[in-house]
């Protein structure tokens, strides 16, 4: 494999620009999101015993979510392809907002499955949404580590989350507010603020970009148009939206790596909602307590290495323009790690395991949303991102399902996350085997298109 080629001043510049533009904004976007969808496993300290909710039914909710996520996903990708990314992502975010601020009301278990099904309604389309948005604005050759920088939104949501969710959890408790209720409330309303900037901010395509200069927005369009020509879809420009979206949605390339895309996600979903529970049972296991604080601020440890390695990998990933070996393998790496530590079950054993965990599946994830981008188009891309998002985020109805059923039979965590160990390995294992050349390589400018896995 050879490095690409250096980039010319004019795509420096305007690369630059368009990172500055789009960028922390929509990193802000996530964190608030994933606050937002995940801080249910700090709620969970509290409100389990509160309204008298089992692991197995929290499981049940917190994973629930993605069945809303799944129906929906689809077709609100569809609707921000027709609407455009400014108006939609708005709606989407209002919507969760006023949801996610609503569970802090919530007065039983079947209220908490409810609004967790709602929460994923109206947030399905957001994570793909973006990534097809992104996927307008910058050329193939940058989208690995463009991704990973807004997926940093993840480990900044979790480094930053975990002691600010249990902070404002003991902050209610001092107040006398019941602690978990104001957290979700106070976590909540900010994605509605934010959804109101999007009308004003957010631009849906380059030829919309008066913030650009002119070359700039030119060298950008002819750019990705050529790419575009290069796809392997290109040829499906004649093709009607309806019959575009039915062949995204059948393609064998989509199916393939939206199960990929579930057996690594199965890694982080399942983390995500439970390594707060995992780290409080380590008083009955090894009778080593720790406070509402103290776990908060050891949650966020696996997530902040995550943020750092995963930029790392995603920049080598983009230099050689190798995505294979750079997915598959980092989900490989998160599989055994989680695997040996559960095994030798020491407690700082088990929180390097979930550090190694972090870093491989974020690297991988980031990796792996490189790839799509470079098969389809239009509201094909549209369709087929968010068919292998709703797809593989069903690992999150599953993993975290299986994970608290398993303990609320067995008492312990090990045989859910060996299970979740498997189902990430064999998402490693299918991107070390998608067949190379089905997805054209982004071409440098100047160059002709090359097959992914010829450099």
């Amino acid at each position: 494999m050879a490095p690409t080629t250096p980039a010319s001043e004019l795509e420096q510049q305007t690369l630059r620009r368009i990172t500055r533009r789009l960028i922390p904004f929509l990193i802000v976007l996530f964190v608030v999101a994933f606050l937002d969808r995940t801080n249910v496993g700090f709620a969970a300290l509290r409100m389990n015993e509160d309204i008298g909710i089992s692991q197995a039914i929290y499981g049940l909710g917190a994973g629930i979510f993605f069945l809303g996520y799944f129906v929906f996903e689809v077709p609100s990708n569809i609707l921000l392809h027709r609407f455009g990314a400014r108006v939609w992502i708005a709606r989407i975010m209002i919507t969760w907002g006023l949801i996610a601020a609503a569970m802090g009301l919530l007065q039983n278990a079947t209220h908490f499955v409810v609004l967790r099904v709602l929460l994923g309604v109206a947030e399905a389309g957001f994570f793909p949404g973006v990534i097809y948005l992104l996927s307008l604005w910058f050329p193939s050759r940058y989208r690995a580590r463009i991704f990973a920088t807004f997926y940093l939104g993840v480990p900044i949501a979790q480094v930053i989350g975990a002691p600010l969710s249990v902070g404002l959890m003991e902050l209610g408790e001092h107040i006398g507010v019941v602690g978990w209720r104001l957290m979700y409330i106070a976590e909540g309303l900010p994605a509605v603020a934010l959804g109101i900037v999007c009308l004003f901010y957010l631009t849906n395509r380059p030829a919309d970009a008066h913030w650009l200069s002119e070359e700039q927005r030119r060298w950008l369009i002819d750019t990705l148009d050529r790419e575009e020509r290069a796809k392997p879809t290109a040829a499906d420009a004649h093709l009607s939206k309806r019959q575009a979206i039915g062949k995204a949605l059948s393609n064998p390339t989509v199916w393939l790596m939206a199960f990929v895309y579930f057996g690594i996600t199965s890694g982080s979903n399942a983390m995500n909602f439970f390594l707060p529970s995992v780290l409080q049972s380590f008083r009955a296991t090894f009778g080593l307590e720790l406070g509402l604080m103290q776990n908060g601020l050891l949650t966020a440890i696996p997530y902040a290495f995550a943020a750092v390695c995963m930029l790392l990998w995603s920049r080598h990933s983009d230099r050689y323009q190798e995505r294979h070996w750079h997915a598959g393998g980092a989900a490989l790496l998160a599989a055994v790690s989680i695997t040996v530590a559960l095994i030798i079950n020491q407690p700082w054993v088990i929180v390097i395991g979930f550090t190694l965990l972090a870093i491989g599946v974020y690297s991988a994830i980031n990796v792996f949303w490189a790839v799509p981008g470079q098969a389809l188009t239009g509201v094909g891309a549209a369709a087929g991102i968010g068919l292998i998002n709703s797809i593989g985020n069903l690992s999150g109805f599953s993993g975290p399902y299986i994970t608290g059923l398993l303990y609320t039979t067995t008492g312990s965590y090990t045989p859910g996350f060996l299970i979740i160990a498997a189902l990430v390995a064999a998402g490693g294992i299918g991107m070390l085997l998608r067949p190379r050349g089905v997805i054209a390589k982004a071409p440098a400018p100047g160059t002709e298109a090359l097959r992914e896995g010829q450099a």
